[in-house]
């Protein structure tokens, strides 16, 4: 038996072993052998077998290394999984907010029409409040036994569950079903770690804008699905009866539609490229010398920087300040995130005496629907541009800037009528969410760049689980605000929804001012991509 001197020793070989194997991998993927075997020339190359000695036969995390160095082009394939299995966790996270308030009425628990979006706040943070309880747990599993099965669980729970919430014939089983669909929802954190490591360093901000830009569209198409399939037996009677299951359960077709696909995602991920190393630990401090002499020494100098910083937070997530730092501002604007999605589908539907639109559960999904499709195209053609020659810091920064006038001036939106309304309504919304998924890119960029492969999964764990619980108390807090604001019509200080608005953009210069130094710390650079 070794004595506990000893087995500390040993952890700390180990520990030692695996910061030089980081050390040697981020030397090859930096291209610092491709620069060495370039001045030696091509008959003295000896680069490649160099880094196949950093491969293991039986490892997928090897075998996606080796495929990301010989492919060049865009990861069309690898974009597409990222993109669907992005969606599918978006989609029934905000799906019942045009239809909520309708359940809530339904259920007959609310005693006031006022109290129905306080009831409807606990349904909408239940889902948050279940994904806090285990985001961590998921993470670890994810580092220890790989990103495709958690992805795999996490397809198949919105497959089963979302259907159930579906067929809820009262509040509480509404609300069990949501809760247990955010245990079992593990896709967010998952995919993002996934997205960082299945692509080439230049490509990385555009997986990563993949996560965001499919979330994000989620998050406005979910609305727009239960907004046009809620209530189908009453909006389009020749199609369905009210005596067939959706006219006994008129919220169960958004839900099912939601869970086909997710079906054909659980399907599809079969396939899915598994990207976490699965082998032993090795001693790669030969593999560390050949790459030190193929350097020259200012190559060294700052790969020698490197591994004294990994040192100082691979062993303590906790202890990582640009982690932690770049968790706390993204649970800010994911707070606001989350109640402004809540808030704004309850100002849509609630009456002109209320300070609301009064549109229809249809006439939501139609507006958001135009700013999913709006945002696809800022995403994909703007975002990427305009990252690149401002960084993802600064344009986090002008997101939550931006956002402050244009939510303000959603109460005098309110006052328009007519083809003005709509255009106008449109407009701020498209803008809105072009500005909030733009910030949350920038902060996913941060994240993952402040920590090692073997940690990114617990990383996103704990940055799943600080968002959820934020986010747990973003829909309650919407609709106790709404509810309360919504009393307050006759007031002196901004009456009505102005109140509600006033304290979303609170929250927005609060998330604005953690971006600044000396609040939060960026990574040391350890990568071509990095921020600073």
């Amino acid at each position: 038996m070794l004595s506990s001197s000893e087995r500390e020793r040993e952890r700390e070989r180990e520990r030692e072993r695996e910061r030089e194997r980081f050390r040697a991998v981020s030397a090859l993927e930096s291209g610092l052998f491709r620069s060495s075997a370039m001045a030696e020339g091509p008959e003295t190359s000896d680069a490649a077998p160099l880094f196949d000695k950093a491969y293991h036969d039986n490892c997928p995390g090897c075998k996606v290394d080796r495929l990301k160095r010989e492919r060049r082009g865009i990861p069309y394939r690898d974009l597409s999984y990222i993109w669907i299995v992005s969606l599918c966790t978006a989609l029934p996270i905000s799906s019942l907010f045009p239809f909520l308030y309708f359940m809530i009425r339904d259920f007959h628990i609310a005693k006031r029409e006022e109290d129905i979006g306080f009831y409807a706040g606990f349904v909408g943070s239940s889902f948050m409040v279940g994904r806090a309880l285990t985001s961590v747990f998921w993470g670890v599993v994810a580092d220890r036994y790989g990103r495709k099965p958690v992805i795999l669980i996490g397809t198949f729970s919105v497959v089963v569950l979302n259907a159930l919430f579906g067929l809820s014939t009262g509040f509480w089983m509404a609300l069990c079903t949501r809760f247990l669909l955010g245990c079992f929802n593990s896709l967010l954190g998952t995919i993002r770690a996934y997205a960082a490591e299945i692509s080439r360093e230049e490509h990385r901000s555009l997986t990563l804008s993949v996560v965001s830009t499919s979330r994000g569209i989620g998050l406005i198409i979910g609305p727009a699905i239960g907004g046009f399939f809620a209530q189908p037996a009453d909006k389009y009677p020749g199609l369905f009866s009210q005596s067939s299951i959706f006219g006994r359960y008129p919220y169960f077709l958004p839900c099912l539609l939601i869970s086909i696909y997710a079906a054909g995602v659980f399907i599809s991920c079969w396939w899915l490229p598994e990207t976490l190393h699965m082998h032993e630990s090795t001693d790669v401090t030969g593999l560390c010398d050949e790459v030190e002499v193929s350097c020259d020494s200012s190559d060294a100098t700052k790969h020698d920087t490197e591994v004294e910083e990994q040192k100082t937070y691979e062993e303590n997530l906790l202890k990582n300040w640009p982690l932690m730092s770049t968790i706390i501002v993204y649970c800010v604007f994911s707070l606001q995130e989350i109640a402004y999605s809540e808030i704004f589908s309850l100002w849509a539907v609630s009456e002109r005496k209320f300070g609301g639109l009064n549109f229809s559960s249809q006439d939501v999904g139609e507006v958001l629907a135009i700013s999913g499709f709006g945002l696809l195209l800022f995403q994909l053609l703007l975002y990427p541009r305009v990252e690149k020659v401002l960084g993802p810091i600064m344009v986090t920064r002008l997101s939550a800037g931006i956002s402050i006038p244009l939510l303000s001036s959603y109460p005098y939106i309110a006052m328009l009528s007519g083809l003005t309304l709509h255009i106008a309504l449109n407009f701020a919304s498209i803008l809105r969410n072009a500005l909030s998924v733009s910030g949350v890119t920038g902060i996913f960029i941060l994240l993952n760049n402040a920590v090692p492969q073997h940690q990114r999964g617990a990383a996103n764990g704990i940055s799943m689980t600080a968002m959820s619980i934020s986010k747990a108390f973003g829909p309650a807090c919407g609709g106790a605000l709404f509810s309360w604001a919504q009393k307050r019509q006759v007031a002196t200080f901004l009456p009505g929804d102005q109140m509600v608005f006033f304290i979303l953009n609170l929250v927005q210069i609060i998330g604005l001012i953690l971006t600044f130094k000396p609040f939060l710390a960026q990574p040391h650079e350890r990568r071509a991509t990095s921020l600073t």
